[in-house]
């Protein structure tokens, strides 16, 4: 268990007078340019004080757990060996709290309040986040303090087991829902369905009186299956549990499972917290892009002095490498934004310049529209990642920056390019940013066989599911259920039924499906 020791508990050193001159300078031009964010506390901490926060997910009350000291260990190791560096941490909070690191230069505290403000601004206005809890520290302390009383009362090891189990299924959950109303109708508590015959048929289709002769006509036949079919299919629909596929599979599990009442908590706290972090993934590119836009337009033009600017170069080269291997948020959220800037202010958008096919006349198109400010703060209000690379990501961007797509061949055994069309680009971004790059279960049936199995559905689009990992899952859904769980998917192109029932693993292949042309980089 992750228990934080004397020296790393957080008895934070206030900022010194330098400090909060600069802190003053930095939030004083950020809203000069319309940023608008929610007091923002900064603390200055030591390395060790900074890797234990950052391994707690930036909430140093959060509850106990062994996960949280290997995160530790990782980061304090990587810092030791000189591979990683946390240069600040800031959280989605009223008021925000933002972590210095102290051994950082003044140069770097500039940078970071600057990029931290960005954050801010990110946090308080952009739609994503409008329905996370703006108070989420003291959530997370109730939440420590509830955990650790039930590890006092039934011992550290069983409760960190179960935290396990909820952990291994906390990307199942229905990111969209803070904004969807799924259903019409919330079931009552004590409202249950009318008792029916195990074997009941559909209601007879509504026949009209005619004399035998005029009887077909009145009453066609088809029409009249018709009608029966509709009402099977309703009556199927009222009979099902659930009446539609859920993708919130760890709230019907909260809902529905046989948990006793701390393990329902504790379930119940897991998935808080799983909601409260799934708008920093959806919004990773442009949350990263737009600090960065703010902390490079303050620097350059009011924060640095002529001592700062080799290393503020420095470590912004560092910060917007492009790697051979990997997507860097922070270079194509940045470039984005100031493509998008640049383009309304040339009036390079609507009808006309979309109708114009001459490549010169478009480069060099300008209508003196000046609208790129107000354009890019309309993009950080209402858009996320998926939304944000499928509106903006162009042709003419992919070619000035030099994008391709990226991924393994099995012959050689090597990462080589794969494509540079703008079309799989673009194909394998969008691929990889939707539901987080997560696989898409769903409940689809809560008492499989009429036997309260649970039966989930995997909805496949090209990128099989690790067996191994499955296993795993399937053996922590059977902890939580406390029924055989099944899952439905795809493998080598044939419908696959994976199925745990507490002692063994079992695999039913059934019909062959066409292949689906993958987009995973």
């Amino acid at each position: 268990m992750a228990q934080m020791r004397p020296e790393l508990a957080p008895h934070f050193r206030p900022l010194p007078d330098e400090l909060r001159r600069v802190q003053e300078q930095m939030e004083y031009w950020a809203r000069h340019y319309g940023l608008d964010f929610f007091t923002t506390v900064f603390e200055l901490v030591d390395a060790k004080q900074l890797h234990a926060i950052a391994a707690y997910g930036g909430f140093p009350t959060r509850y106990p757990h062994w996960r949280f000291g290997m995160e530790y260990e990782r980061l304090a190791k990587g810092y030791s060996y000189g591979l990683q560096k946390i240069y600040e941490l800031v959280i989605n909070n009223d008021p925000c709290y933002a972590y210095l690191l102290d051994s950082n230069s003044l140069t770097d505290h500039k940078l970071v309040m600057a990029h931290v403000f960005g954050h801010c601004d990110f946090f308080k206005n952009n739609y994503w986040f409008s329905q996370t809890n703006r108070h989420m520290i003291d959530e997370m302390a109730n939440h420590g303090n509830r955990i650790r009383r039930y590890m006092d009362r039934f011992g550290v090891e069983k409760v960190e087991t179960f935290i396990d189990a909820c952990l291994s299924i906390e990307d199942l959950i229905d990111i969209y829902s803070p904004f969807i109303r799924r259903t019409d109708v919330k079931p009552q508590k004590y409202e249950f369905p009318e008792p029916t015959e195990v074997d009941e048929e559909p209601p007879l289709p509504t026949r009209f009186r005619a004399k035998p002769y005029m009887d077909p006509f009145i009453n066609p036949p088809e029409v009249l299956a018709a009608e029966r079919e509709s009402r099977r299919k309703q009556m199927e629909m009222r009979q099902k549990f659930p009446p539609e596929p859920l993708r919130d599979v760890m709230g019907f599990i909260l809902e529905h499972a046989p948990l006793k009442p701390w393990q329902a908590d504790v379930l119940a706290i897991v998935r808080d917290e799983a909601y409260y972090f799934a708008p920093q993934a959806q919004t990773k590119i442009m949350n990263e892009g737009w600090a960065t836009y703010w902390h490079s337009t303050i620097m350059t033009r009011h924060g640095l002095e002529a001592r700062d600017v080799v290393c503020y170069a420095d470590h912004c080269a560092g910060t917007l490498a492009s790697s051979p291997t990997r997507l860097n948020p922070y270079k194509l959220g940045v470039e984005l934004f100031r493509d998008i800037e640049d383009r309304w202010n040339r009036g390079c958008f609507g009808e006309e310049y979309e109708r114009c096919d001459d490549a010169r006349e478009k480069a060099e198109w300008d209508t003196g529209a000046g609208l790129g400010r107000q354009k890019i703060f309309e993009v950080r209000r209402i858009h996320n990642d998926v939304t944000f690379i499928d509106e903006f990501l162009t042709l003419e961007f992919c070619q000035r920056h030099k994008l391709f797509s990226f991924g393994y061949n099995a012959e050689s055994g090597m990462y080589e390019i794969q494509s540079r069309k703008f079309e799989d680009i673009k194909r394998t971004l969008l691929f990889n940013l939707t539901n987080l790059g997560r696989p898409i279960i769903y409940v689809t049936d809560g008492n499989y066989r009429n036997r309260g199995e649970l039966y989930l559905e995997h909805r496949f689009s090209g990128v099989e599911l690790d067996k191994k990992y499955a296993a795993d899952t399937l053996r922590n859904l059977h902890t939580l259920w406390g029924r055989p769980v099944h899952i439905e998917t795809v493998m080598d192109q044939h419908v696959t039924v994976l199925s745990y029932d507490g002692q063994q693993f079992h695999e039913e292949i059934g019909k062959a499906v066409p292949q689906v042309a993958s987009a995973a980089s």
